[in-house]
């Protein structure tokens, strides 16, 4: 998986179309839109990471939930639930 995305490194200007009337709210509420969008961004990126290392770790997670339901969690005898 690649290395997370930072927020606060350097920016680039970028044209986005967005729907006037939710910019024109977002405006008159005091919505940093930029900010907004990036943050929107980092999210989706975030998801869309998230997507595929699952896919990718898929065959792994099914074998290691197979293990715990057989042998039980490593040293589960030790935890307090």
């Amino acid at each position: 998986m690649s290395r997370p995305t930072r927020i606060d490194s350097p920016k680039r200007a970028t044209n986005v179309s967005l729907a006037s009337d939710l910019v024109d709210e977002a405006k008159r509420l005091g919505i940093n839109v930029s900010e907004a969008c990036q943050n929107g961004l980092a999210t989706e990126v975030h998801n869309a990471r998230t997507a595929v290392w699952k896919t990718e770790n898929h065959d792994a997670i099914l074998w290691w939930n197979d293990w715990v339901e057989t042998n039980g969690l490593p040293y589960g005898e030790h935890r307090d639930y």
